[in-house]
């Protein structure tokens, strides 16, 4: 009796903090019944690492933030390559080399992506789906993106097939991210795995109503066609990746880029100082 007292205690003080609830019985008790001691000493643990500000993505670095984030947003604004922006760092007085660079952009492009999430404007319900291609690893990969009508980057998913299956994952995985603002209508090629995977998205979703209106004529699906050309006119010379790793860590940060220079997340003020501003606060240690 005591125990479920304790237990009950514990989960309660927990809740007044708003914080989660749900406890696995391998983090309490491998094999065994729950200990009251030994739930009140994970909560207890789980609060004082909840109350610990974010541990800093800087830290352990020998450069300041400011330059970091300088060389990461070069990169990946402008067809730069990797030793153009060791040369630029060094008329500035930075002298850095192409691996630290590298393992720069690899870091903080998708934590970039990861900060921006929050503060994107909502998405219209008119999508464009098409795919393209690039090299990683020496192979030809295929490159889904989907963007709505006002040029707002939605998702994209690199795939080493042109199937049914993997339109179902790249668009499974778009129409999750954006959940409750779910596409009403989605302009594709004449690809035929398109139909039969949003065929197939209905029927999964209410099956005696087409929710989302599929539209596969090529001219109208110009608006996602001119902008894999404004993609790979910044990526230049650097369509080819190493690995796909290293491949969807530069891409992640390459749309984010490419979002915050349009315009569309919040808060975000004109022209390149804006965009600079913007980026800053995003990594800015003062809480929010």
């Amino acid at each position: 009796m005591g125990e479920e007292c304790a237990f009950r205690d514990a989960s309660i003080a927990t809740s007044s903090a708003n914080r989660p609830l749900a406890v696995s019985l391998f983090e309490l008790d491998v094999g065994g019944p729950i200990c009251a001691k030994k739930a009140c000493r994970y909560f207890e643990r789980h609060s004082e690492t909840s109350n610990m500000p974010r541990k800093s993505p800087f830290k352990h670095h020998r450069f300041p933030r400011e330059i970091i984030l300088y060389a990461v947003r070069w990169y990946l604004r402008y067809p730069l390559s990797y030793q153009d922006v060791v040369d630029l760092l060094k008329e500035r007085g930075t002298i850095v080399d192409r691996p630290t660079v590298y393992r720069w952009v690899q870091k903080f492009g998708p934590e970039l992506t990861k900060r921006t999430e929050k503060h994107l404007r909502r998405a219209s319900v008119d999508w464009h789906v098409d795919e393209t291609y690039i090299r990683v690893g020496g192979k030809w990969r295929y490159l889904w993106r989907a963007v709505d009508a006002n040029g707002q980057m939605i998702d994209f998913r690199l795939t080493a097939r042109r199937d049914a299956k993997a339109a179902k994952a790249f668009l499974n995985k778009a129409i999750e991210r954006v959940r409750l603002h779910r596409p009403v209508t989605i302009v594709t090629d004449k690809a035929p795995t398109y139909r039969r995977v949003i065929r197939e998205i209905n029927r999964r979703y209410d099956p005696h109503f087409d929710s989302i209106r599929h539209i596969d004529k090529k001219w109208r699906n110009n608006l996602i066609e001119s902008d894999h050309a404004a993609m790979k006119r910044i990526l230049g010379y650097r369509q080819s990746f190493r690995s796909l790793r290293s491949a969807k860590a530069t891409l992640s940060g390459l749309e984010t880029i490419r979002t915050i220079k349009r315009g569309h997340v919040h808060h975000r003020q004109p022209r390149v100082t804006g965009e600079i501003a913007f980026i800053e606060g995003l990594f800015d240690p003062a809480p929010a």
